[in-house]
């Protein structure tokens, strides 16, 4: 046991008592992997005790909820992720997905709902197009859809595309199969303005998928022609590990493909959470990107999830989601460097680039043991002269933290609600928690849309930045000074 210090009361402001609604979610905890020397942190921050009551909402004074819209059927599934494009959020739902307009920020509406199972239903958009990753294996391609094994030959998994163009009657157009299905996405713009990208993560094959065959060492590249979109098909399947990547252990996944990739275009750069190993691609070739470098936590990473690069592409954050997603690992048995943010520094140039590891960042506050509660989706925030992001933990709620000191990441506000149970474990908590023209945004898996508002000294600048179209995963860059 890593032993924390003596805990601190901390300041609460009691905002209000949220709707009720229950998921059962796994609670299988995968341990940290143990194998490679891997720095370990500074003394950690102390944890409070003070863990909120059944769904009481709390936070620091400096981040406050406006907006609660509540998932209502068929729409009632596990919420996923968020994309945002002019005054719309487009919100995934394991049962397919929710276009809200924000216009108002503080009285989101919502403009459509289309039903079309198929978990995750990872979301994407550009221009008038929205894309849906499918990885659990279908009976078609269709919105009505059965389940059915991965080890029939005619299931189906993989790319759904709708056009957008009405918001309001969102169209299905074309699907794209693809090797293990399709987890997660990325978009990647290409050099023009007449292609996109999608980069595919994928894994976990078995020999008995006919679609899905060990070794799976690769991502699918989709081309998607931006004026004729019904004419997307997979182009390249590139192999990123030739020599194959981490074996795994009894405390570490093996890598068979990637988690999640995020992309800096402006950079011609990319993360790839893969499992058991973090890797930086060019991708300057967009249809061939190229592995320069990779690193492995064998000590205290279990499962890399995603990636976020901070504004100047000189630093990459890596998060551990821990027990994927289902256990409750915020607190003082698992400790501060498990189930937690790596922070690492890039140095270097071209092909000589590397990444080193400076930090760990977790949540400074102890969950129940009744709380899922591991490092998952958030998003940079574009401040002016900093590196600041905010950061969804499940049911350990939003936290915006500064890591523009690499080796000492502070947190600088925080947003949770209670447990949605007492006395057993019941998932739930904020999937992604996203900053998007001067406000946060959290879909809920279990609550529904949630909009924040962060007045914070630190941050103010990050309000002189719009965009109109934000996909996290597809990182923008920002005017700095």
């Amino acid at each position: 046991m890593i032993r924390l210090h003596k805990p601190r009361l901390r300041q609460l402001r009691i905002v209000a008592l949220a709707t009720t609604g229950l998921l059962v979610a796994s609670a299988l905890v995968a341990p940290a992997s143990n194998a490679q020397t891997v720095p370990q942190a500074a003394p950690a921050p102390a944890l409070t005790n003070t863990i909120p009551g059944v769904d009481e909402i709390v936070s620091s004074p400096n981040l406050r909820q406006i907006a609660n819209v509540p998932k209502v059927a068929p729409l009632d599934a596990t919420n996923s992720d968020i994309a945002f494009q002019g005054r719309y959020a487009f919100a995934g739902n394991y049962n397919g997905f929710v276009i809200y307009d924000i216009s108002r920020p503080s009285a989101p509406t919502v403009v459509s709902r289309v039903l079309c199972p198929g978990s995750q239903n990872d979301i994407s958009v550009h221009g008038d197009l929205l894309f849906l990753s499918t990885d659990s294996s279908r009976s078609d391609d269709s919105c009505n859809s059965t389940t059915q094994g991965a080890d029939v030959k005619e299931s189906w998994e993989g790319i759904k595309v709708f056009d957008i163009k009405d918001k309001a009657n969102p169209r299905y157009i074309k699907s794209v199969e693809t090797a293990c299905g399709s987890h997660t996405h990325t978009l990647v713009p290409g050099k023009n303005n007449k292609t996109v990208y999608l980069y595919v993560s994928s894994y976990s094959p078995r020999a008995e998928f006919p679609d899905c065959q060990p070794p799976h060492d690769s991502i699918s590249i989709i081309k998607v022609p931006v004026k004729k979109p019904t004419d997307a098909a997979v182009i390249a399947a590139p192999n990123l590990f030739p020599d194959g990547g981490f074996p795994g252990s009894g405390t570490g996944s093996a890598t068979t493909g990637c988690h999640d990739i995020t992309v800096y275009p402006a950079k011609d750069l990319a993360a790839g959470a893969c499992m058991g190993d973090g890797i930086l691609l060019d991708i300057k070739n967009r249809e061939a990107p190229r592995v320069i470098n990779r690193v492995r936590d064998e000590v205290n990473f279990a499962f890399w999830h995603s990636a976020t690069f901070n504004n100047a592409g000189t630093k990459v954050i890596f998060t551990d989601e821990l027990g994927g997603g289902g256990a409750a690992t915020c607190n003082e048995t698992v400790g501060p460097n498990r189930g937690a943010d790596a922070i690492y520094d890039i140095s270097g140039r071209g092909n000589a680039r590397k990444m080193t590891f400076r930090s760990y960042y977790k949540i400074p506050r102890a969950n129940a043991d009744t709380e899922n509660c591991v490092a998952h989706n958030g998003s940079l925030i574009p401040v002016l002269g900093k590196d600041i992001m905010v950061q969804a933990w499940y049911q350990g709620g939003i936290s915006v933290w500064d890591f523009t000191d690499s080796a000492n990441p502070k947190e600088i506000a925080f947003w949770e609600r209670g447990p949605l149970s007492a006395d057993r474990p019941v998932g739930g908590g904020t999937w992604s928690a996203y900053y998007y023209n001067g406000h946060i945004y959290s879909n809920d898996m279990v609550k529904g849309l949630d909009v924040l508002e962060l007045n914070d000294w630190r941050t103010w600048t990050a309000k002189l930045t719009r965009y109109q179209e934000l996909n996290v995963q597809t990182q923008p860059s920002y005017p700095g000074w």
